[in-house]
């Protein structure tokens, strides 16, 4: 078996990836899949230079990684970058998780380095695999028809000049030319929820399916194909039914009835407003009832009127209650964005008053998020008797002003679960019995 030059030059020149006489930033971590990246890069005679991280997470396996891709830089005369990263402290920095810590501070330094550099594009080493992997994720997560076109071949300045091969190709490829390579130990492990699917639930799907990396090929163009689709029906919609009369923007009930598929396209039309699926709900389920109802995101208002539903500008001082579904991961609310995470460990979030981790098992939903209402209590973390939280204000000097600023989480029985920026309620810490976390982090936008 020959290293497959003219298919992989082939997938480039079809996707428009990069151009033959462009410099291209080669993420290597010196496992089979980017060292054969590498190769292929050589052989068709693409300028390319080699970079590595190193996370400090494996020990002398990780500093013999590093090693590994310098060889290989030296080997293919092509320029070398590196870099030690102290993961563990800005995960904990950061209040996320390893991998998502791992995440950030390869990709910036990615583009760090090819602006320094003047780089055309950072190649980066995915297969079918990852990008079925992916798709899997998404649907397990619930990112919507976005998250199953996969792994883009180009994204921005990120190319994938691999994804025409499975893992199996590769690693028959490089076993046939006897390339060397090193193995990451933590790629066996099945702690991970990649590594999960990779190894307990891909190897079930392919007995089902031994062409599973083709069929996903398809299945994702087809997605792609989809999304586009879709994106040019909203654009055709916002044309046919929005209508401006000065601030404002009308949109017939009538017109909104007929559309089919309602949901999705009415929540694609009020996307970037700021609503999200679960108010698209409440908005669809209040059309036949009595006018006046509104709903809120961070900056507008819809208001169903007699027959039409009509969007103005907000003033964000005092948002209305905002619904949380468990599959929202952003939530935007006056001043504030809301970002959910779920988590598998115990992590208790320390020294950041913007954020906070529940006990993920005693959440109902959905969630809300509103501002305070006369009444208002709950048990302040490390407090066994419940108080009033207009009291819990005047304790720390809140201007009145201010109160009707704070977001409140609130979950579905009704308990405040956390005074955004201030205090966690003691019912829903973790503990040691948690086996499950959300963490919830607020940003200020203003």
């Amino acid at each position: 078996m020959m290293l497959p030059v003219k298919k992989f030059t082939d997938f480039i020149e079809q996707n428009n990836l990069f151009e033959r006489d462009c410099t291209l930033l080669a993420a290597v971590s010196g496992g089979m899949d980017s060292v054969l990246m590498v190769h292929l890069l050589k052989s068709s005679g693409y300028n390319f230079s080699i970079a590595h991280c190193n996370f400090q997470l494996r020990g002398d396996e990780a500093n013999a990684d590093q090693e590994f891709c310098k060889q290989l830089a030296i080997q293919n005369d092509v320029p070398f970058h590196t870099i030690n990263f102290d993961t563990r402290q800005y995960a904990n920095d950061n209040k996320i998780s390893i991998q998502m810590a791992a995440r950030e501070l390869r990709y910036q330094w990615f583009e760090q380095i090819k602006q320094q550099n003047n780089y055309t594009a950072i190649a980066l080493a995915h297969h079918q695999n990852d990008a079925i992997e992916t798709i899997l994720l998404n649907l397990v997560r619930g990112t919507g028809i976005a998250g199953l076109h996969g792994i883009l071949p180009k994204n921005g300045s990120l190319v994938r000049p691999l994804l025409f091969l499975g893992r199996d190709e590769i690693y028959n490829i490089i076993k046939a030319e006897g390339i060397k390579y090193v193995e990451d130990s933590s790629n066996s492990s099945v702690k991970y929820a990649r590594n999960k699917l990779r190894h307990e639930v891909i190897p079930k799907l392919k007995e089902l399916n031994p062409a599973l990396e083709h069929t996903f090929e398809n299945n994702m163009k087809h997605f792609r194909d989809m999304e586009t689709l879709l994106e040019l029906r909203v654009a055709e919609l916002k044309k046919d039914l929005f209508v401006y009369k000065g601030d404002e923007l009308h949109i017939s009930i009538k017109a909104i009835k007929e559309l089919v598929p309602q949901r999705l396209l009415l929540f694609k039309l009020l996307q970037d407003y700021g609503y999200n699926e679960t108010t698209v709900d409440n908005l669809i389920s209040a059309l036949n009832k009595h006018s006046g109802r509104t709903f809120e995101a961070a900056d507008h208002t819809l208001v169903i009127d007699r027959v039409t539903i009509i969007k103005t500008k907000k003033n964000r001082a005092r948002p209305e209650s905002i619904s949380i579904a468990a599959i929202d991961h952003t939530i935007n609310y006056g001043y504030y964005k809301l970002t959910l995470l779920h988590d598998e460990t115990p992590l208790i979030i320390k020294d950041n008053s913007l954020a906070t981790s529940v006990d993920a098992e005693k959440l109902i939903y959905p969630l809300s998020l509103r501002s305070w209402q006369r009444g208002d209590s709950f048990y302040p973390l490390g407090m066994k008797t419940h108080k009033k939280l207009s009291d819990f204000f005047i304790g720390l000097k809140i201007p009145l002003h201010e109160k009707s600023e704070i977001p409140l989480l609130i979950n579905g029985n009704g308990d405040i679960i956390w005074v955004g920026g201030y205090r966690l309620n003691d019912r829903y810490k973790v503990t040691n019995n948690t086996k499950k976390v959300t963490i919830f982090e607020l940003y200020k936008v203003k």
